[in-house]
């Protein structure tokens, strides 16, 4: 479920080149989450392609953050909004997860997308994003075929950027699949 109106994507999907400041930026962003929340960060990585050196990229830091329980709320919404996030995303029926975004009209480096799962509800999902993700970052084949597909779909206009990722759905399946088997 979204919070609050979900907006058309009016402007066209944007893959760039990798840019060296994409781990600088998750950097700082992972620093200000585990400040804002301390003891309540089970773990936290870079995740998405802006994780994975030499793929490009739409600019948009992806941030998995795994707490002890997603369903309360109470624990961790309000510390991340006064560091800057806001809650966009609840889906209880999708593993509890959450998203947070923060946005370079905010005051972040660059837009950033706060994944947040506990470790029991989404441990599936995390271990796929983590696989996805490392499998990537050592095999220069799928990072070729993901790019190529990725910059293929930023071709084409999209009324919800949500459009866009779930057209790369097939690609990703296929990959995650070698990578659960490799």
């Amino acid at each position: 479920m979204t919070i609050g109106d979900l907006a058309p994507y009016a402007v066209p999907v944007v893959v760039e080149d990798y840019n060296p400041e994409w781990p600088v930026w998750y950097a700082a962003e992972a620093a200000a989450v585990c400040e804002a929340l301390g003891s309540l960060v089970l773990r936290i990585e870079h995740i998405g392609s802006t994780s994975v050196p030499g793929l490009a990229a739409k600019p948009v830091i992806d941030i998995l953050l795994i707490v002890p329980d997603t369903t309360d709320e109470a624990a961790y919404v309000a510390p991340l909004e006064r560091a800057g996030y806001a809650l966009r995303v609840r889906e209880p029926d999708w593993y509890q997860h959450r998203c947070l975004i923060r946005r370079v009209e905010d005051g972040a480096p660059c837009d950033v997308n706060l994944h947040v799962f506990a470790p029991e509800l989404g441990a599936v999902e995390i271990e796929r994003m983590l696989v996805f993700r490392d499998w990537l970052r050592t095999h220069e084949e799928d990072r070729a075929y993901y790019e190529a597909a990725k910059r293929e779909l930023a071709q084409r206009r999209w009324k919800y950027v949500q459009h866009y990722a779930d057209a790369k759905s097939n690609v990703v399946e296929e990959i995650l699949s070698r990578a659960l088997q490799g």
